[in-house]
């Protein structure tokens, strides 16, 4: 059995922060990682962003060993007791621990359909199967048009590639966007050369030579070189919920990033977690959110005893349009568009019972702070309150 003061379930970006937050306080205890890839800890925004737009390889990788780190690799953690303190792995290999986190993060939603055919865009060996693919092809399909699907679909089409997209929503990112800026989004993806196949899904796959045949429930089909999915992610809590801890939307842990059993954390995409300016449970699959709780985790496994109180933002790339956002993003909710100019700068404000839960800076930078500030703030507001209120 291996035995470790520090033990780290997973091995992405949240991991690698709470080494660093370890050995901020720790710079000797001993830290064990197993995480399910092969791979070392790596950046995960680059694989739909900079990757595309020449940002050099080497840059992804995190540099996690030069932490002084046991890493167990290509494993995944099957049995979690939390009473003695041990973790079994697939492989049968057991190890003990002083303190536990869990960054276990999420597994791609998949299709009944298309097994094998389908890169769920989420991992290192996903962005490397693509990018074989584009070397040879010209054609692909992009299943989805929320965060992973639109940022994807621009990116091959800046490789010159001929993308469609096929998407269950009205237009690109409605549950998300005010109607008229994915209307204009969607108008931005045409004017590309995007084909977009709105209200409609993927029925089957098959293969035809080296391509793929793909048809929709609306009756078109499609001959591909490709065809990648981005449909949001679950939370992997089978292990937190197998060993008796809390697990709703998520692994439910308190300020400090405590789980529900003694000496037990949670942090990144799988944390349920109290979100310090909306006042509600909350669970984040950003990077911010990853960096910033992994590393508060780690260092209140070493000891230092703090609440986690940042707000966590987030930000995407579709072709020349960018943005930045903290809190909640729903159509569903009032929103208020002020725009500098119209579609091309300006700020979104979202609304519950008159105070402000989510903030979209479109084009709008620098003004993370002033957004975070703002959702803090208890109201209520009126749209002529919050025209003019955060300008770039």
């Amino acid at each position: 059995m291996k035995a470790y003061k520090y033990l780290i379930i997973g091995s992405g970006m949240t991991a690698d922060a709470a080494v660093r937050g370890i050995r901020e306080i720790d710079p000797d205890g001993s830290i064990g990682m197993i995480g399910a890839e092969a791979d070392m800890p790596y950046s995960r925004p680059p694989l739909s962003k900079g990757m595309w737009k020449g940002r050099p390889f080497e840059k992804i990788w995190r540099k996690t060993d030069k932490f002084n780190v046991d890493f167990h690799l290509g494993r995944r953690a099957v049995e979690l007791d939390p009473a003695a303190r041990r973790v079994r792995d697939d492989q049968g290999e057991e190890y003990s621990y002083e303190k536990l986190l869990l960054a276990t993060g999420g597994t791609p939603a998949r299709l009944p359909l298309g097994e094998g055919q389908i890169i769920y865009y989420r991992t290192l060996q996903d962005y490397q199967r693509l990018r074989g693919l584009v070397e040879q092809g010209e054609r692909f399909l992009v299943i989805g048009a929320g965060f992973i699907g639109s940022e994807i679909a621009a990116a091959l089409n800046m490789q010159g590639k001929q993308v469609v997209m096929v998407f269950r929503g009205a237009a690109i990112g409605d549950n998300v966007y005010p109607p008229d800026l994915s209307q204009f989004l969607g108008d931005v993806y045409r004017q590309k050369g995007v084909e977009l196949v709105p209200t409609d899904e993927v029925a089957s796959i098959e293969s035809v030579g080296q391509r793929l045949k793909v048809e929709t429930r609306g009756g078109r089909t499609f001959e591909v070189d490709g065809v990648v999915a981005g449909l949001g992610i679950r939370p992997n809590v089978e292990l937190a919920k197998s060993a008796g801890l809390r697990v709703e939307n998520g692994i439910v842990v308190d300020d400090h990033l405590r789980a529900s059993a003694a000496d037990v954390y949670a942090a990144g995409d799988v944390a349920l977690f109290p979100h310090p300016t909306l006042n509600k449970m909350a669970r984040i699959e950003h990077e911010d959110n990853a960096l910033s709780m992994g590393k508060q985790a780690g260092r209140n496994m070493a000891g230092a005893d703090e609440a986690y109180t940042h707000t966590p933002f987030f930000y995407s790339d579709l072709f020349e349009l960018g943005y930045e956002a903290v809190g909640e993003l729903s159509s569903k909710m009032e929103m208020v568009s002020d725009w500098q100019e119209p579609f091309q700068k300006g700020v979104i404000y979202y609304l519950t019972d008159g105070r402000v839960r989510g903030v979209l800076l479109w084009n709008v930078w620098g003004k993370v702070q002033d957004a975070t500030d703002l959702l803090a703030e208890a109201g209520p507001f009126t749209a002529s309150d919050l025209i003019g209120r955060i300008t770039e």
